[in-house]
């Protein structure tokens, strides 16, 4: 049997309900004995009102005494238990320690307020543990990147301080400082925008505009590196409106033909489609490159990912994490097929797809 929150939260009422009335009996229990004490004592005392006094005195302060202890034993192992508990993991994770685990007094279909508390503390706690791994590993890996390329620019600047290099040595050494000062802006630049977008600072701006026309200029500006790979282009596109963010569907399709094109060999054939199908615009960019296995596939959205290490000097691994962020920032979805020595394609399908 599945319990569900509103299970427990019936449960909860039936049970304060419960405790209501069980609280109810003892108060009636409490004053129904100092009653038939009072009726027994002041038929036994004969009017002898100090008796009578005295001895409900002492009943009274008993009875009392019972409750109070009652009450003290129930808030020490019902409240202050789970609080004193519930209180230090909650400093624990405040000190940066989230391995911190609580482990609720009933079982989950008895669950009280106290134990979803802790319940909620433990899922806080495991989602901080992987987002500190995540920021952990994210820092260690943007570190690499940068000292990689801030290497070669102190490498290659102190080469050239050398007199004896030579006009064509000195040119191939500026190009490389050329080469790895881009590479670093790249980097820089991808990282300040996927912070942006993980932390919604920036926000689609959704207007009508020509898709088929901005994925034409996309394709234009890769038409030198085409040329230089001998690389045959096939685009098959329908003329298409879109209401959607242009500015950020500009780093999807530059990301994605960027990568087609490293990743294809000289000769090779790469493909752009867009298309409509069931109310959504349908781009597809596809390429017969190297392609990747599934357990590559399963990664490549992942932050620094490089499958393909043969290439790491070419990108950084931001490239597919920021297209898949930009997507899910838009609202709309990615899907990859691919093939080793055969190629791949992407396909990305988007709302806001509206007729001419």
């Amino acid at each position: 049997m599945k319990y569900t929150g509103k299970s427990r939260a019936r449960r909860r009422a039936v049970a304060s309900v419960v405790g209501y009335a069980v609280y109810f009996i003892c108060i009636a229990a409490v004053v129904t004995v100092v009653l038939f004490l009072y009726g027994r004592v002041q038929s036994d005392g004969e009017g002898n009102k100090g008796l009578i006094a005295g001895t409900m005195l002492g009943c009274i302060l008993f009875l009392a005494l019972v409750c109070t202890l009652a009450d003290f034993l129930r808030r020490k192992f019902l409240v202050e238990k789970p609080v004193s508990a519930i209180l230090d993991a909650t400093g624990r994770i405040a000190s940066g320690d989230f391995s911190v685990r609580l482990e609720p007094s009933h079982l989950y279909v008895n669950y009280n307020a106290y134990d979803e508390i802790m319940e909620n503390i433990n899922r806080m706690a495991a989602e901080l543990s992987k987002t500190e791994l995540l920021r952990t590993d994210f820092i260690a890996n943007v570190s690499h990147e940068i000292k990689t390329p801030l290497s070669v620019i102190r490498n290659y600047a102190a080469a050239m301080k050398r007199e004896d290099l030579s006009q064509e040595e000195r040119h191939e050494y500026a190009e490389t400082l050329v080469s790895a000062a881009e590479r670093l802006s790249s980097l820089v630049t991808n990282i300040l925008k996927l912070n942006k977008l993980e932390n919604q600072e920036i926000l689609p701006k959704k207007q009508p505009f020509d898709l088929s026309e901005q994925l034409r200029e996309c394709v234009l500006s890769f038409e030198e590196l085409l040329d230089s790979k001998n690389l045959n282009l096939d685009c098959d596109m329908d003329d298409m409106t879109v209401v959607s963010d242009a500015s950020l569907l500009e780093i999807i399709w530059n990301n994605l033909l960027s990568n087609a094109v490293k990743f294809t060999p000289d000769g090779g054939k790469i493909g752009v489609s867009l298309k409509r199908e069931d109310g959504y615009a349908v781009v597809r960019v596809s390429d017969t490159g190297c392609g990747m296995n599934a357990e590559t596939g399963a990664h490549i959205f992942d932050k620094f990912y490089q499958g393909d290490t043969s290439h790491a000097q070419e990108g950084n691994g931001l490239g597919l994490a920021l297209v898949k962020k930009v997507i899910d920032v838009l609202g709309g979805r990615i899907s990859v097929e691919s093939e080793v020595g055969k190629g791949s394609a992407f396909t990305v399908y988007l709302n806001g797809e509206r007729d001419e």
